[in-house]
């Protein structure tokens, strides 16, 4: 069997999948936390990174969101964070590409995809458990229903780990033979 052609049962060869399993998680980190930011901080306004300093576990100064100082110190923690999601789309895609290019693009989009998805969901439980739980520093929604809200976001990140992990191994490689057709 030639080196990158799809194995008998149809996925990629495991050299070929391995090689964006990195930049997979990555990229599915950063835009995990991109979904977090833009949808539950800035556009459902449900929290920001430190609007439940009145009740964390570590002793961060409280910045309630009702005060313009407190929302501009909420602001400034939202925008590190952005950053660092930023920066991990951006180390992602540099992984991808050179991976891609080294590979002469011999892995199919289910594969990549399913990275992702699993990058995103890892992140979920990561800053689900840290944030949420460990630190206490915010949580998706502080209401009466608080703990489920958190442990649904947690239960999403399950969620995404599997179906992104069965998504991958799903995949098949692709040739992209770029080489002119023979005459």
């Amino acid at each position: 069997m030639a080196q990158g052609s799809p194995t008998q049962s149809g996925r990629a060869p495991a050299s070929a999948a391995a090689r964006i399993r990195v930049p997979g998680l990555v990229l599915g980190v950063g835009l995990g936390g991109f979904v977090d930011g833009i949808l539950l901080h800035q556009l459902l306004q449900w929290h920001h990174m430190l609007s439940s300093t009145d009740t964390d576990n570590i002793g961060v100064r409280y910045y309630p969101v009702d005060t313009v100082s407190g929302l501009e110190m909420n602001t400034v923690w939202d925008g590190l964070f952005h950053t660092f999601t930023w920066l991990a789309v951006l180390i992602g895609l540099g992984l991808l590409y050179s991976r891609i290019v080294d590979s002469r693009g011999q892995v199919g989009s289910r594969v990549l995809w399913g990275w992702i998805l699993v990058g995103w969901g890892l992140f979920n439980l990561v800053e689900g458990v840290v944030d949420h739980h460990i630190l206490g520093i915010h949580h998706v929604r502080a209401d009466a229903y608080q703990l489920w809200w958190d442990l649904g976001f947690l239960a999403l990140g399950v969620v995404l780990v599997g179906g992104g992990w069965l998504l991958q191994r799903s995949g098949s490689s692709v040739d992209v033979d770029t080489s002119p057709p023979a005459r």
